[in-house]
């Protein structure tokens, strides 16, 4: 290796030849002094406000398509939202339905039907519809007829030119004191518990049935099913 001392690099240097590769150096004595570079400006640093202005740019370009609308996105959403809310509402309700089964919808089970003088022999039917009961008035006295045929449960229908409660589901028929004589009906209907309260007027409770079961003793005359007059 050779060593060259007392170099002068302020002045021209003695053989100086261009560099045959087109790179901007200096050979000396066939040692190549690489010129120095220019100094290398560094890119301004992308502060965090300009990042995210980036992040969200390339994220919307990506997201949406040329010339679609970004309005209706979230009004989709929006009704698909209140879709499944509406959806699951629905069947919340029902699944209460469940644990309050027609509580608002029944009757009440004892109620005033006014003073014995307010009712004349045979059937009465004005208490059907909200109580589902007749009101019946013979010789010996008044009783109340819950109208539900024995056979399936349906209501009959009072028939006052035939005297007699007829079925229409399966053709039951029962006399005017609710004795079934014709049709499937296995027994006579039950009759509601009857009494006068303290100022006179008939109380009914349905929640108390007299029965008469099929080859049974009847309960017809016990003390409640029969109010006499």
């Amino acid at each position: 290796m050779m060593f060259f001392t007392g170099l002068n690099l302020s002045g021209p240097v003695e053989g100086w030849m261009p560099n045959p590769k087109g790179k901007d150096e200096k050979n000396f004595g066939g040692v190549a002094v690489e010129k120095p570079s220019a100094p290398i400006v560094e890119p301004p640093k992308k502060t965090e406000k300009s990042g995210l202005l980036s992040s969200l740019r390339a994220k919307l370009s990506g997201s949406f398509k040329e010339g679609e609308a970004l309005g209706p996105v979230p009004r989709r959403r929006r009704v698909v939202a209140a879709c499944i809310l509406g959806f699951l509402g629905t069947n919340f309700l029902m699944f209460l339905r469940f644990f309050f089964p027609r509580a608002l919808y029944e009757p009440k089970t004892i109620f005033r039907i006014g003073y014995p003088s307010d009712f004349g022999f045979g059937v009465d039917t004005k208490f059907q519809k909200d109580y589902r009961i007749w009101v019946v008035r013979n010789a010996e006295g008044l009783f109340v007829i819950y109208a539900r045929c024995t056979h399936l449960g349906c209501t009959p229908d009072w028939k006052a030119g035939e005297n007699k409660f007829k079925c229409p589901c399966h053709g039951s028929g029962y006399d005017s004191e609710g004795i079934n004589f014709e049709g499937p009906a296995p027994r006579p209907m039950d009759r509601a518990k009857v009494e006068l309260d303290a100022e006179g007027q008939i109380v009914v409770d349905t929640s108390v049935l007299y029965e008469w079961p099929k080859g049974g003793q009847s309960h017809f005359k016990d003390p409640g099913a029969f109010l006499p007059l």
